[in-house]
């Protein structure tokens, strides 16, 4: 469960970091890490390059942190970082399978049925994974993050009609290829 961050709390560590404090960054990393990882996560697809995407997204910021002015808030800073890192990542690796993610079945669960659920989970997974990156950011961080449409516009640096725009052809995109899969269920 995410706990629920101060913005006060964030600017006064933010300040502190910009001066140099090391535990005060480490403290934002603590409270933003999760949700970093889940927004790389998303975009790439692989848990490990996930966790990689992340801490790089987080050494970027440190080395950035200098620039940060408080006009936005630093979660939608930290997106756009995480974002934009994921790119770079998946330009370059092209993501496999990840032996961790996939689970067992629990017993007496019913397997057949366990089996269609995964199977469903990974088509819209892979649905998903092949949006244009511009649209699978705003889907991300509007459907998976909760970001607002004005929060959005703010870390990607896009008018919100970009993102209304974005949003609506990912969607339309993920509904016409995943009719099949859903009428089938």
């Amino acid at each position: 469960m995410l706990e629920v961050v101060s913005v006060s709390d964030d600017t006064r560590l933010i300040s502190w970091a910009q001066a140099g404090d090391r535990d005060a960054f480490s403290e934002l990393v603590r409270r933003y890490r999760v949700r970093v990882i889940n927004v790389v996560y998303q975009m790439c697809g692989d848990a490990n390059l996930a966790e990689d995407a992340a801490q790089d997204a987080f050494i970027r910021a440190w080395q950035h942190l200098p620039d940060f002015q408080p006009r936005s808030s630093f979660r939608n800073w930290m997106y756009r970082i995480a974002v934009n890192t994921a790119l770079d990542i998946t330009r370059r690796d092209r993501p496999g399978v990840d032996v961790e993610s996939l689970e067992l079945a629990a017993p007496g669960e019913n397997l057949e049925a366990d089996l269609e659920r995964r199977e469903r989970a990974r088509q819209i997974r892979q649905s998903v994974l092949g949006l244009p990156q511009a649209s699978r950011a705003v889907l991300i961080l509007r459907e998976y993050e909760g970001l607002s449409y004005r929060e959005i516009a703010e870390t990607l640096d896009i008018s919100i009609g970009t993102v209304m725009s974005r949003l609506n052809y990912a969607r339309t995109h993920l509904a016409k290829i995943l009719r099949p899969l859903m009428e089938a269920a």
